[in-house]
């Protein structure tokens, strides 16, 4: 028996920013979505939420959004925005501690736990009693990733977590820090939406590419599938990394009709 979806949208639409988008997201799958600037990809995660009024339908575990009681979603839908706002001085530990807000009752010694795991994880336990204002955007950016991976730690049914551009400030090796934790969270049940624009990290770390252009679903693949030329309007192959096999993306410049045009 298939296993029912974690997340499944169903013709979700509104003005031009999105049209009829469905989609299955299901455990322990990494589904990466790209597109054009501008193609509706933060808008996509903002419907997922409900942050954004939408037509059509979106379910997590089979049920609709709104049947769902908030506190519970909250401890199955952890998400990480592009640019997530705050002001007061926190210490970078007492920021990851709002990730556990949820758990109410879990009590403070599992709270602890999952917080130092998850700082640790992230190689940020040097930077737990800094004040996260005074941190650069690319430490703040880890600081966030580590509060929702915090949300989700133990959840006790397979949870669904939501990156937009979780990568952007961050440097090589603190990219692979941070979508080696989510792939850990995947490999332990979650579903894993994630916005990005670099396509070689979404060809690495994705089971599956959902393509936007101007608010429609142009493809849902495998990355070597993934429809560049069409999207992007580049000249491009897929090939094998000959070290892992996983895929990678070689772009060789403009189409045709791009660089004509």
């Amino acid at each position: 028996m298939t296993a029912t979806p974690l997340l499944q949208l169903q013709g979700v639409s509104g003005r031009s920013l999105l049209q009829g988008v469905s989609l299955d997201v299901s455990p322990g799958e990494f589904l990466a979505v790209v597109g054009p600037n501008g193609a509706g990809k933060s808008t996509l995660l903002r419907a997922v939420t409900g942050e954004w009024r939408s037509a059509g339908q979106v379910r997590f575990a089979g049920r609709p959004r709104a049947q769902w009681d908030r506190e519970a979603l909250a401890r199955r839908l952890a998400v990480m925005t592009q640019q997530p706002q705050l002001n007061f001085a926190f210490t970078v530990r007492e920021v990851v501690e709002l990730g556990r807000l949820p758990h109410r009752g879990a009590g403070a010694q599992a709270d602890r736990r999952v917080v130092d795991a998850v700082l640790a994880a992230l190689k940020l336990e040097g930077f737990a009693d800094r004040s996260y204002l005074r941190l650069s955007g690319g430490e703040r950016q880890r600081v966030q990733f580590a509060r929702v991976a915090a949300q989700i730690w133990e959840p006790a049914d397979p949870a669904v977590l939501l990156l937009d551009e979780p990568t952007s400030a961050l440097d090589l090796a603190q990219q692979q820090s941070v979508l080696g934790l989510a792939q850990d969270l995947r490999q332990r049940g979650a579903a894993v939406v994630a916005v990005l624009h670099d396509l070689n990290l979404a060809a690495r770390h994705a089971d599956r590419i959902a393509m936007l252009e101007a608010g429609r679903l142009v493809c849902l693949a495998p990355p070597q599938q993934a429809l560049l030329r069409e999207v992007f309007g580049v000249e491009a192959d897929t090939v094998s990394c000959p070290r892992e096999g996983r895929p990678i993306v070689v772009v060789y410049g403009l189409a045709a009709a791009q660089a004509h045009g």
